[in-house]
């Protein structure tokens, strides 16, 4: 418990690092606020669930270094960033092509019914897309070394520390998100042509986001 107290004020600049990039618009944002104004709030956060584990995996791989893996194998970062665009632009179709009649009701509740596959789905998404996002990946194979000192203690409980604060900044964004996306979803269903081009500007979103993923350099 040694590097808690050194690590303080770092940890200030870190959490207020972290707040700017989870306010930045992105495949996250644009996902659980479409996931929760087309198919409610517990498929939302079944989502929020998903992108909490691929952050988790995002801190164990910025441990082992996954940052110089991408700079001395760059055809690694170019599979990740083509996957992640392909990825991004599927979603993005999916959200264009979903007939939003059949997943809202005009009583604001979704007709989605919500059971095991469409969480275990919903989870899917959320991993996917976070983790196939280089972005995401290098945020943390570049960011966090940069709070570890090895003159405070051992790296490790260091990034075990920062890595559960970066999970749990960004759950507390996702569920705010999630339930944002329910609001938005509960006024768009009173009116059926704001609740279409609120699923196509999510779905150009995505597919924008994944098409500006694919010339990520």
């Amino acid at each position: 418990m040694i590097f808690v107290e050194p690590l303080t004020v770092e940890i200030g600049l870190f959490v207020m690092a972290l707040g700017v990039v989870y306010l930045l618009p992105g495949p996250d944002m644009i996902l659980l606020l479409e996931t929760g104004a087309r198919q409610g709030r517990s498929l939302a956060l079944a989502t929020a669930i998903g992108l909490a584990i691929a952050r988790s995996l995002h801190v164990a791989l910025s441990a082992i270094g996954l940052s110089v893996l991408f700079k001395n194998e760059p055809w690694t970062f170019d599979f990740v960033r083509y996957a992640g665009s392909a990825y991004l632009v599927w979603l993005g179709i999916s959200i264009l092509r979903a007939n939003s009649d059949l997943n809202i009701r005009a009583s604001n509740f979704p007709i989605t019914s919500i059971n095991q596959h469409s969480i275990h789905q919903a989870i899917q998404r959320g991993l996917l897309t976070n983790l196939l996002n280089p972005k995401a990946l290098l945020f943390c194979s570049v960011l966090l070394p940069q709070f570890i000192s090895t003159k405070v203690g051992e790296t490790i409980p260091q990034f075990i520390l920062l890595g559960t604060v970066l999970v749990l900044i960004g759950s507390m964004f996702d569920v705010i998100y999630s339930f944002s996306g329910y609001w938005l979803g509960s006024i768009m269903s009173k009116c059926p042509k704001l609740q279409k081009r609120q699923r196509y500007l999510f779905g150009i979103l995505l597919i924008g986001f994944g098409a500006r993923m694919g010339f990520t350099q």
